[in-house]
């Protein structure tokens, strides 16, 4: 069974940092991709980051360019988007998902863990 469990999330202040965890199992982690996104309450699903199985890195929002950056542990099974000068339009709820390559479709992702910028 495919599962991702995203954690890490929690209320930060403008220019905070957090560091997530997507954490795997059910597939053979180190032969997919990693996508990071994101909903906002009324906004549409959007893409982040993008880590390959090779490591390469793909990023699909502009804002986060400088400030997110997306890693992976095969060993662990486990990705990480980690957040810096977080600003409060980066509230939203954070999901990762597992495509077969940056740019692929996916079906699965986890719960998704909530990320809230204010003071």
């Amino acid at each position: 069974q495919v599962q991702l469990v995203e954690s890490g999330g929690g209320l930060v202040q403008p220019g905070g940092s957090l560091k997530l965890s997507c954490v795997t199992s059910g597939f053979t982690f180190g032969d997919y991709a990693i996508h990071w996104f994101r909903q906002a309450p009324g906004k549409e699903r959007e893409g982040v980051l993008c880590i390959s199985s090779n490591r390469g890195t793909y990023a699909y929002l502009e804002s986060a360019k400088g400030r997110f950056t997306i890693s992976r542990d095969n060993a662990k099974n486990t990705a990480y988007l980690e957040m810096n000068n977080l600003k409060p339009e980066d509230t939203a709820v954070y999901y990762c998902a597992a495509p077969a390559y940056c740019g692929g479709t996916y079906e699965l992702w986890g719960q998704g863990t909530q990320v809230t910028v204010s003071s």
